[in-house]
């Protein structure tokens, strides 16, 4: 089979290679599946510049572990009956070598979800990191009917999705922007307020917005630059659902005013999610998808052996949407 890959760790231009790969047959409990669409998040190319250094000791690396395609064959203890399918992946390149960079990918049965015939590929790409990353920041707390929730980043990858889903569960949303075009995609998504990123402005345009009582919760896309602004809007006993903290990756927190105002801090990593997270994000989706409820947003699309700059467009930012390579 085609297929991209690394064997070592560095920039995607000097690393990743395309070629003929050997193609995986499924094992017991396991669908392989043709792919057509592979979507690359910051956590791929990460992996890629070496944050995890292990990662190459068990051989090379065929990246990204979101995509969506169809089902080829099954291993034994699958049913035939899923042959055909067309399914969207999430943790394909989570504990096994190969990714969804490649014309086909092995993975168990459960990672293989089906993908209504109203959703491309291409959108089905996304649903793994993007919207269940964001499903369980905004679920997993309890209910969030009749709450006020602040999204930090809203036009982000993950954040455009919990925009979405505080809203279908009857939220509050305020959402936050640093650009009039992130502002308009916050606003697309559903956002009852928009502003600029958190700051002693916002703060003041908050409390306005909600007559002076302080929000429920954040969903977080940068956590140590904005916990401060964030803390002055947050009430005592709330909760920060997050998921990244790029801009400083190990931040220093007021632990007093924290630990005085009670709070809950919630780091969410799709990866080892519960299963019984994922089972409800994936039910979720697939009631939403089959409505027309979710809008997904293709950033840009590349070719299979155009990957490097797939990976660097993640590498740089500024995406409104998902970076998808076909196949």
């Amino acid at each position: 089979m085609k297929a991209v890959w690394y064997e070592e760790f560095g920039a995607a231009e000097d690393v990743l290679q395309f070629g003929d790969f050997k193609t995986p047959e499924p094992k017991a409990g396991q669908v392989k599946i043709r792919v057509h669409a592979s979507g690359v998040n910051p956590s791929d190319t990460k992996k890629r510049l070496g944050a995890n250094p292990k990662l190459l000791a068990a051989g090379p690396v065929i990246p990204n572990s979101d995509g969506a395609g169809e089902i080829v064959e099954v291993g034994d203890n699958v049913s035939a009956d899923r042959v055909g399918e067309r399914v969207w992946i999430y943790n394909g390149q989570f504990g096994q070598q190969e990714g969804t960079s490649a014309e086909f990918i092995c993975v168990p049965e459960h990672q293989a979800v089906f993908l209504p015939e109203n959703v491309s590929y291409e959108e089905g790409a996304m649903m793994g990191i993007p919207a269940m990353t964001a499903h369980r920041c905004v679920t997993a707390d309890g209910s969030v009917k009749g709450k006020t929730i602040l999204v930090t980043g809203g036009a982000g990858r993950v954040s455009y999705y919990a925009i979405q889903w505080a809203k279908h569960f009857g939220a509050t949303v305020i959402a936050t922007g640093s650009s009039e075009e992130s502002k308009t995609h916050c606003n697309k998504a559903g956002a009852d307020l928009v502003l600029g990123h958190p700051s002693t402005e916002t703060t003041k345009e908050i409390l306005d917005f909600t007559n002076g009582k302080k929000i429920d919760r954040v969903v977080e896309g940068d956590f140590g630059v904005n916990l401060n602004p964030v803390l002055d809007v947050l009430k005592t006993n709330g909760i920060i659902a997050t998921y990244s903290s790029m801009t400083d990756m190990n931040p220093a927190i007021p632990f007093v005013q924290m630990m005085f105002m009670d709070l809950t801090i919630r780091m969410v990593l799709v990866y080892v999610m519960p299963m019984d997270a994922k089972q409800q994000a994936i039910a979720d989706i697939t009631s939403m998808l089959k409505d027309g409820k979710l809008d997904n947003r293709v950033a840009e699309t590349y070719a299979l052996d155009d990957s490097a700059n797939a990976h660097n467009s993640i590498e740089k930012g500024g995406n409104f949407g998902s970076v998808i390579i076909k196949i």
